[in-house]
């Protein structure tokens, strides 16, 4: 799986030119508690909103087999005990993953689907998602209990780390928080949105939903992405 790298290596280009970009040691506290499903936090118990009051909220994913890495969490901005008010935020999810696990087009296709779902189905109990996906925005709203009882992105990320291994063609996780409120949001929002691109042309692929790239309106991602015809047309001749 080579087909996200040049957008990963570019995001991570982005990060290590700032200043404040640093990895964050483990936190050896008692685990932070995962509730079984989304729990509502209201504004009267929200301590902020990160991506709140318009402000940026983004999210994206993307797989590789070449770059390695080990688990890790990485921070760009201040953590969640040193907000004070709505902020900008971005969490980018890097998964190294199994090569063979993308041979056979229903695996891979059946991976990808179980792997996606997983980042929006982790509830760190205080850390409530407001995902909208046709907005294409992932505000978090935060609980003023939570911060007082030591809710850090160290437990967070370790939460999706923990989930992300529960699939077997994962081997290794980096998760990024991004905080930063003078970070270039915009051209990490360009980003993100060709991940999402990849991961579309993708699922249109591995699921057999078009053949002929003159009507895929992903048709770009094939031209751009190195790898991605080849793939396609490696499944049309199966």
């Amino acid at each position: 799986m080579k087909l996200y790298d040049k957008i990963i290596n570019e995001c991570l280009m982005m990060l290590e030119n700032s200043d404040c970009f640093v990895r964050l040691n483990d936190d050896k506290d008692i685990p932070w508690e995962l509730e079984k499903e989304q729990k509502i936090i209201f504004q009267k118990d929200m301590y902020y909103e990160l991506g709140g009051a318009g402000l940026p909220a983004v999210s994206g994913i993307a797989f590789t087999s070449n770059i390695d890495f080990e688990d890790s969490i990485y921070l760009c901005g201040d953590n969640l005990n040193e907000i004070k008010e709505d902020c900008p935020y971005a969490r980018i999810t890097i998964l190294n993953v199994d090569d063979s696990a993308w041979l056979d087009n229903q695996k891979a296709y059946n991976a990808m689907q179980r792997i996606d779902y997983t980042r929006y189905h982790v509830y760190p109990k205080g850390f409530m998602m407001r995902i909208s996906t046709a907005a294409g925005r992932e505000p978090v709203r935060i609980s003023r209990d939570a911060i007082k009882a030591g809710l850090n992105f160290q437990k967070v990320g370790k939460l999706f780390i923990d989930a992300y291994h529960k699939h077997s063609e994962v081997k290794a996780v980096k998760i990024i928080f991004i905080t930063e409120r003078n970070f270039p949001y915009s051209k990490l929002i360009e980003k993100t949105d060709r991940m999402e691109d990849i991961t579309k042309s993708l699922d249109k692929i591995y699921n057999n939903l078009v053949m002929d790239c003159r009507s895929c309106n992903l048709k770009t991602v094939c031209d751009e992405v190195e790898g991605m015809r080849e793939l396609h047309e490696t499944a049309v001749n199966k």
